[in-house]
């Protein structure tokens, strides 16, 4: 996620005033920056891979091993 969001800072958007609408903004906030970031990780993957295939296809090692280091770093990041 690119924001970083603390329970601490769920846990005072629940106390402030207007409970119920600040603390439901920010946990869509979270929710919907959750799911980008998964969007954006799977299409990622399915980049990597396709681009794999590609240089298995055209027997281009270097590519090969750039992508594959690649899709490793990524799951290595799980």
């Amino acid at each position: 996620m690119d924001k970083y969001y603390s329970y601490t800072d769920f846990l005072k958007a629940m106390s402030d005033t207007g409970t119920e609408n600040t603390s439901a903004a920010l946990l869509q906030e979270i929710y919907l920056d959750m799911f980008l970031d998964h969007i954006h990780r799977e299409q990622l993957i399915e980049r990597l891979e396709k681009r794999i295939d590609e240089a298995l296809d055209l027997g281009d090692r270097e590519k090969f091993m750039l992508y594959t280091n690649q899709l490793k770093e990524l799951h290595k990041n799980d």
